[in-house]
């Protein structure tokens, strides 16, 4: 069995945030870089009594798909749906989007339970939103998280296709488990992503954005 030999001379290993060290190109050293697959951390945004979390730059041809982490997102006004739109160009979030979707809940209660398609994900080329989750409620403990992944935004070939996966409370104190996907009927570039409740602001939470390797 041949033993892999590294050249010592050839180490360039200085810590940098979300790198890793790998082997160099040359197969004979190590270096600190990015692996396939891994997450780049692009930007972070912290709401505080927010209308929108918005993300206008970044998303690019530089990555495939991108990731949006939605981090115990908390309504000011109660009863709100999350949603998210998507920029074409131009100032307005307003590309047109085809969805479907369905979810799982069951609340505190244990008196409801149940698995259905959803109408609130489905939306047929529609420029208002898309929701990535619905109904939650501001208590001081109600929340909503979600990851949002978005495929070549860049593409002036495809539409873009999207999936969300989301969890959150309700108002009515049921935990929803959603499921939701779809594409941006449009061969244009996506170049912006905004968040945003139906009525009233985000009154708290973090969205972080990653480029996928």
């Amino acid at each position: 069995m041949a033993l892999s030999k590294v050249n010592y001379n050839s180490m360039n290993v200085t810590p940098a945030a979300s790198k890793a060290i790998k082997f160099n190109s040359s197969n004979n050293g190590l270096e600190t870089g990015d692996i396939g697959g891994n997450l780049v951390l692009l930007s972070t945004v912290t709401a505080s009594s927010s209308a929108t979390i918005e993300f206008t730059s970044s998303i690019d041809s530089t990555y495939k798909e991108y990731q949006f982490h939605l981090i115990d997102i908390h309504p000011a006004t109660d009863n709100q749906s999350l949603l998210v739109l998507f920029r074409d160009g131009g100032s307005s979030f307003d590309a047109t989007v085809t969805s479907t979707g369905f979810d799982a809940y069951h609340n505190e209660a244990d008196s409801a339970t149940g698995v259905a398609y959803n109408t609130g994900f489905d939306v047929v080329q529609s420029t208002s939103g898309q929701d990535v989750f619905e109904d939650n409620g501001n208590d001081n403990d109600q929340c909503g998280c979600a990851i949002l992944q978005l495929f070549e935004p860049s593409s002036t070939t495809f539409v873009k296709h999207f999936l969300i996966r989301s969890r959150n409370m309700s108002h009515a104190d049921y935990t929803a488990d959603g499921f939701a996907a779809g594409y941006i009927n449009t061969t244009t570039a996506i170049d912006g992503v905004q968040f945003k409740f139906a009525s009233g602001n985000i009154d708290a939470g973090t969205i972080k954005m990653y480029g996928v390797l």
